[in-house]
């Protein structure tokens, strides 16, 4: 796999850090590590990622409503985390989810799959409505 530009939005600082060193250790680039969705919109614009990591539930908002927001400007595929038991979340048809803790095989495994997920045409169009 060829190194990407990732941005993470983690609200734990802690899970975000070891998170970005994680990546790192796989040989990405972590261009941001963003605590709340209207920094991870700002850093998106910013940063261009090749690859997002969200958590689902940022406390102030919703990982999920900070994607669709990027979304507007472009698709990057993403990978969303989250610590809570798998619920019937409405994530789109491209989304990946892992669920926390994880590890590196699992992130490895999910960037594969959000990387092959990506929309064309109509589906694309789908995800920002």
């Amino acid at each position: 796999m060829k190194a990407l530009r990732i941005l993470v939005v983690e609200d734990d600082v802690m899970i975000g850090e070891l998170l970005a060193e994680t990546l790192e250790d796989l040989g990405h680039v972590v261009c941001a590590v963003e605590t709340n969705a209207a920094n991870a919109v700002a850093a998106a614009a910013r940063h261009r990622p090749d690859l997002m990591i969200v958590d689902v539930g940022l406390g102030e908002a919703s990982g999920v409503t900070a994607v669709k927001e990027i979304l507007r400007s472009g698709f990057v595929p993403h990978v969303f985390a989250t610590g809570d038991a798998l619920r019937d979340l409405s994530l789109g048809p491209h989304a990946v989810l892992i669920q926390k803790p994880f590890r590196g095989p699992d992130i490895v495994h999910a960037i594969e799959l959000a990387l092959a997920a990506r929309p064309t045409g109509a589906g694309f169009a789908a995800l920002v409505a």
